[in-house]
């Protein structure tokens, strides 16, 4: 079992029901998944973009991504229905915890200059949403491979929550929030 998902079982949800007043164990906030997203717009001139992006998003999570394909036609950016323009993986379970602790512990300290994740991304319905400029602080990532620096997209959807409470849980985790 993740060691995350241990500590939420055993110590957050505790916590967290004593710290807000929750009476019942089921209605703590829990994380429902983690969705991990990256366009691709330059896949329009490069196949090869997409495929190197759908790879390294493979690596990066453990996870094969489903491919993201263009909805509607849109001819100043020479885009076509049906177009792959992007990759997207949806974690959940002990894979999700995993990813959430590879994370916190060895990715977000390799970001360049970083100051701590701000506080006001939180949606208002208690989801909270990130962004990484480069794929190369993954340590499952070799900068020599690289061809293409892409960045992403990291979405935490959290149920039974609200922005203070996902704060609350987020910030038990671990998750390094500006002070």
């Amino acid at each position: 079992m993740a060691r995350l998902k241990e500590k939420y079982q055993q110590e957050i949800v505790a916590k967290l029901q004593s710290r807000f007043g929750i009476a019942n164990r089921w209605a703590v906030p829990k994380l429902a998944k983690i969705v991990v997203n990256r366009g691709v717009g330059k896949a329009v001139e490069n196949k090869k973009r997409i495929d190197a992006a759908q790879a390294e998003l493979a690596k990066i999570t453990g996870q094969w991504p489903a491919i993201a394909r263009a909805r509607v036609a849109i001819s100043n950016f020479r885009l076509r229905e049906n177009l792959p323009i992007g990759c997207k993986v949806t974690l959940r379970g002990d894979r999700m915890y995993e990813f959430l602790d590879r994370l916190i512990s060895v990715v977000i300290p390799r970001i360049r200059d970083f100051r701590g994740m701000p506080r006001n991304a939180f949606d208002g319905r208690g989801n909270y949403a990130m962004g990484l400029t480069d794929q190369v602080v993954f340590p499952e990532i070799k900068i020599d491979d690289v061809e293409f620096v892409q960045g992403m997209d990291v979405c935490f959807h959290i149920v039974n929550s609200n922005d203070e409470l996902s704060l609350a849980l987020m910030g038990e985790f671990g998750f390094p929030f500006k002070q």
